[in-house]
């Protein structure tokens, strides 16, 4: 290939001129329709500054620089889990009436689970965590988390964007919107889920209105092929010298279009995912091959994906990515809740205890927030199944009372917050919705939830919209 570099000058003419020239501007309809069925209509632009991810200070001190949200999908029980309901054994198999206002005449279910103290802090755990229960006093359990509506795809929405209706920026979209990230070969916000999306897919880690630059990079953590984990990671047709010429080929094309469209964050991000590609090829590549990783370090989190995607999360914080998300599907326990909950600790217990243990011995836990939740709890009522809290029974959802815990980053180790009714069907004291979690995970990364803004469509959103508090007592 030449080296020259070619004037494009005399052809440049933006899309909206190109379209008005031909047939009076009527193109420009059919196009924005063409692409809206394809998935990439364009969104209005930003009323805010270009979107740039150069590591940024946040305005307010911080005490965590990057986040680790290990999501639950489809509600981990809080009473099978961090929230022990002794009083749950008076109603085995009878009647819990209306107890709650939340639970109807339905058959009580106490946890087929034995609970013990861990810790000096003496925090309550199910026998499910025994790895999880070493790290009580670096842990702040969260009784009292409630949100709007028991349902999956709403609450998933409410749990990531902050809202159950509109198309909204995701938390860790938010994030690398406020700090960037510190590392520039690699997407500042990757979200991993083996086998396949989660419900919703990428709806639960979108930009929105932010610039696409912001939006999480989806990885199959099933996957230990790199060219699978990360798909087309390496160009079969071209060198990686003749990338780098298209590339700058592409960016003579980019500043003639600049001067005469001064601001276009769409176009923007697909410039910035062209060049994150080429940077991956390398970076990506080495951060996520866990065969790098001393044999200990290997055995200390396991085997399995969740031990897989967990070691990755922690070498690509250690590499300077902003925000990880985890995903572990298949606690929706409608049925089969002993079975299935044994099954599911069994594959991520030993991971998320490695996890803990390794970011505190590299001296990272003390500025990484590790997020430990789904996106509501459970009833104390058994459903499904034969006999009521037999072998085979589940519990329902329930968005009126369930838990969550955070670790490292600033938060109050050693410390259980808030707390359900004795039977655990909702939150009594220190109420914490999940505005109230947003807006506290935010202050640890050094922004005022009310103050932290993205002009769009002649308004300023925020991530809690004109909710939130932040709960000061789970900070340390």
């Amino acid at each position: 290939m030449s080296n020259a570099k070619p004037d494009f000058s005399p052809l440049a003419a933006t899309r909206r001129e190109f379209l008005t020239r031909s047939g009076m501007g009527f193109g420009a309809l059919a196009l924005q329709a063409m692409l809206a069925e394809a998935g990439t209509a364009l969104p209005a632009l930003a009323d805010g500054d270009a979107s740039t991810l150069e590591p940024k200070q946040p305005p307010l001190p911080a005490t965590a620089k990057r986040v680790i949200h290990l999501f639950m999908s489809g509600g981990p029980s809080h009473i099978d889990t961090f929230d022990p309901k002794p009083a749950l054994a008076r109603f085995a198999g009878k009647s819990l009436g209306h107890g709650g206002g939340k639970i109807g005449p339905q058959m009580g279910m106490p946890s087929p689970f034995k609970f013990s103290r861990h810790g000096k802090s003496g925090i309550e755990m199910s026998e499910l965590f025994p790895n999880i229960g070493a790290h009580a006093d670096e842990m702040c359990v969260i009784r009292s988390m409630v949100t709007d509506i028991p349902a999956h795809e709403q609450a998933l929405l409410m749990m990531n964007t902050g809202t159950v209706r509109f198309v909204r920026p995701s938390i860790g979209s938010w994030t690398t919107y406020g700090l960037g990230t510190e590392n520039q070969s690699l997407p500042g916000f990757i979200a991993m889920s083996p086998g396949g999306y989660p419900l919703l897919g990428a709806q639960n880690w979108q930009s929105g209105f932010l610039p696409g630059i912001y939006q999480g990079a989806y990885i199959d953590s099933n996957q230990t092929n790199i060219e699978k984990l990360i798909e087309n990671i390496r160009s079969g047709a071209a060198t990686v010298q003749e990338q780098r010429q298209q590339l700058d080929t592409l960016h003579a094309l980019n500043e003639v279009y600049r001067e005469r469209v001064k601001q276009d964050v769409q176009f923007d991000a697909r410039i910035h995912s062209f060049e994150l590609a080429y940077k991956m090829q390398e970076a990506a590549a080495e951060a996520f091959d866990i065969s790098r990783e001393p044999d200990s370090i290997q055995r200390l989190y396991g085997d399995g994906p969740q031990a897989r995607q967990l070691l990755i999360a922690r070498r690509l914080v250690e590499r300077g990515v902003r925000f990880v998300q985890c995903w572990q599907d298949g606690w929706d326990t409608h049925s089969n809740l002993e079975a299935s909950m044994r099954s599911l600790a069994k594959q991520s217990d030993q991971a998320i205890g490695a996890l803990l243990t390794d970011l505190k011995q590299r001296g990272l836990l003390k500025d990484t927030l590790v997020l430990w939740g789904g996106e509501f709890g459970r009833t104390p009522a058994a459903q499904g199944g034969g006999a009521a809290g037999g072998k085979e029974s589940g519990r329902d959802h329930n968005s009126g009372g369930f838990c969550a815990w955070m670790a490292g980053g600033g938060v109050r180790g050693g410390y259980v917050h808030g707390a359900t009714d004795e039977l655990g069907a909702v939150a009594v004291k220190d109420k914490m919705h999940v505005h109230d979690l947003h807006a506290t995970i935010l202050r640890l990364l050094g922004f005022d939830h009310q103050r932290f803004t993205y002009r769009y469509s002649g308004r300023d959103f925020r991530l809690t919209d004109v909710y939130g508090t932040i709960v000061r007592d789970v900070i340390a």
